[in-house]
């Protein structure tokens, strides 16, 4: 249970020295019990003081730091059921699962074709994380499957109750860092061995919820705390209820036993049917999975799953904004007209889609505002000539960009006249109401 101001107080050195910024110990108390500030702040407190306060402030779900390559990825960590709450902290990540009862030559393409998704989308990455790979009762295969995931660059998911398979692929792979996914009633003690040596994040399973449970404690009492639970696949009604609870125990009930990040495996309980694997996928992205694994990754799955997890774990106390610069449409290049707009997400995606479509080449310029859409960034002052001449100057548009011909948003056509006098090489044009009419704008710009 986090600590109160007053019981943090009682841990301080209590000599108001203002090191920390606060006039006093009691109020550096209380903004360290209200999150306002960090604990560290405090140059005096000591490592008994630190290490209690710490832990009884931690969240209830704690942070386990997973390796995906050359990419270190923050797994728990929570501390809301729902979104609109506070926020969400650590994304959930996606796998692309192997399995040693597949013939080469289906491993071989899901080990490439199947791992050809990556793309960005508002500046965050969007490709499978992490290879799954399974062992179906040949465990030299399950060694040399996990060497070839391992080379792809992704992180690694070894899954496995056999306790010697997993300390050989463990070790085949040491240096990927691999979640070691086969702990249960029967061998936590072996296998909290394997990971403990190996440096690794281990994987829980139970029967049921009450095992589970039972065998996370014994492995914490062993002192191994970094453990991911796996909810199961006995069903995907047990499956869900199971990612639920153990989510609502750690953060309603405070019972730190489960407060743990899930992996949850949609291959194995969609049964081969795509379309639901795709909508279990959707499901867990939302409540509670940390980890999804999945037969495949294509295209086709990958753009509604990854638009879907970056709008649940976006905050959404802060707008969804893409970096300001130039963005060539249609190979545009220096001899093609510019129209600029705002960096609010979906201003872009809604305008940048429709002068795709004109098939016009141009430049689209998307200047700094806030993360506010058009008339939202007009009305307090992130949108006006002085912040289009700034962006023209700050990202040297004269230098780089022959034409001048500049397109505005055509509900700021207020502007056009106060930009033409800061401009005057610029053939200041207003553009349409609605994004819907620039495919028709630009194709008579361009006769």
């Amino acid at each position: 249970m986090a600590l109160k101001g007053l019981d943090i107080f009682k841990l301080t050195p209590k000599t108001n020295c203002k090191e920390c910024g606060n006039p006093t110990c009691m109020a550096f108390s209380m903004k360290v019990a209200s999150g306002a500030i960090e604990l560290s702040k405090c140059p005096h407190m000591s490592a008994d003081a630190i290490s209690k306060i710490s832990e009884s402030n931690a969240p209830p779900m704690k942070t386990i730091s997973v390796k995906a390559g050359d990419v270190e990825y923050k797994l728990g960590g929570e501390t809301v059921l729902y979104r609109h709450e506070k926020t969400f902290v650590s994304k959930t990540l996606y796998a692309s699962s192997i399995c040693t009862n597949m013939d080469d030559a289906l491993i071989e393409t899901k080990l490439t074709d199947g791992l050809k998704v990556d793309y960005d989308r508002i500046g965050e990455r969007m490709y499978c994380e992490f290879v799954f790979v399974n062992n179906g009762g040949d465990n030299a295969k399950f060694v040399e499957l996990a060497k070839k995931a391992a080379a792809t660059g992704r992180g690694v998911i070894l899954n496995t109750t056999d306790v010697d398979a997993m300390k050989a692929a463990a070790e085949a792979i040491k240096a990927s860092a691999p979640i070691l996914n086969g702990a249960n009633a029967a061998n936590y003690e072996a296998m909290s061995g394997v990971a403990t040596a190996a440096g690794c994040v281990l994987g829980v399973s139970g029967a049921d919820l009450d095992e589970l449970y039972a065998t996370v404690e014994k492995l914490e009492a062993l002192g191994n705390k970094n453990l991911i639970l796996d909810v199961g696949v006995a069903s995907i009604k047990s499956a869900f209820e199971n990612a639920v609870q153990i989510r609502r125990a750690a953060l309603l009930n405070k019972d730190r036993v489960f407060g743990y990040p899930t992996i949850v495996n949609v291959a194995v309980l969609s049964g081969g049917n795509e379309a639901l694997e795709t909508a279990l996928a959707s499901l867990f992205t939302v409540k509670y999975g940390s980890i999804v694994v999945v037969d495949n990754m294509g295209y086709d799955k990958a753009l509604a799953l990854y638009g879907l997890r970056q709008n649940v774990f976006t905050d959404p106390q802060k707008p969804m904004k893409v970096e300001p610069g130039i963005y060539p449409l249609n190979k545009g290049d220096e001899n093609s007209p510019c129209c600029i707009t705002v960096d609010f997400a979906l201003t872009y995606f809604v305008v940048s889609g429709e002068l795709e479509r004109s098939a016009v080449p141009c430049n689209l310029l998307i200047s700094d505002a806030g993360g506010y859409s058009v008339l939202t960034a007009w009305a307090a002052g992130k949108l006006s000539a002085n912040s289009i001449v700034k962006f023209i100057t700050d990202f040297e548009i004269e230098n780089k960009i022959k034409n001048r011909t500049l397109v505005l948003p055509g509900k700021v056509a207020v502007l056009k006249g106060e930009v033409q006098a800061k401009l005057p090489d610029w053939n200041v044009v207003v553009g349409p109401a609605e994004a819907v009419g620039l495919v028709k704008f630009m194709k008579e710009l361009q006769a």
